[in-house]
């Protein structure tokens, strides 16, 4: 087993694995029928907000409901070709998506989370939804 002399020589390794994508980049491809996925726990996404279109799977479950083989999947897990995984800063979604990767699922982050989407002037909602629901898109309704 590899063993890192750093948490930033670990997250150097995840990144070198994993596409990063700049927020409008995940935007596109959202709008294109890839699944972002917010890994942040409940108080992170009430204090910060939430991805329009974002499905919530907050970290320690991810590997379980994105893989189709786990027994406890969610079911669109066997409908989506690429995740994009997305936390606050682009930090803790950069090791997610390359646990994801280690395991065959296709998964991106985005480079900068939630913050860099937020200021690149992309939706960012106030609901504060329920795990393994999709955030509404309250603009669209």
């Amino acid at each position: 087993m590899t063993q890192f002399v750093s948490v930033g020589a670990l997250l150097d390794e995840a990144r070198s694995r994993i596409e990063r994508l700049s927020p409008a980049e995940a935007r596109e491809r959202q709008r294109s029928g890839e699944q972002l996925v917010d890994i942040r726990p409940a108080w992170q996404r009430e204090a910060d907000g939430e991805i329009p279109g974002a499905l919530i799977v907050e970290r320690n479950h991810l590997e379980w409901r994105l893989h189709p083989g786990s027994g406890a999947s969610l079911a669109m897990a066997d409908e989506v070709v690429r995740w994009i995984v997305v936390c606050t800063e682009g930090y803790t979604s950069s090791l997610a998506a390359a646990a994801l990767c280690s395991l065959g699922i296709v998964a991106a982050d985005i480079d900068g989370g939630l913050r860099a989407w937020e200021t690149a002037g992309l939706p960012v909602s106030s609901t504060v939804t329920a795990v393994e629901e999709v955030v509404p898109d309250l603009a669209a309704g």
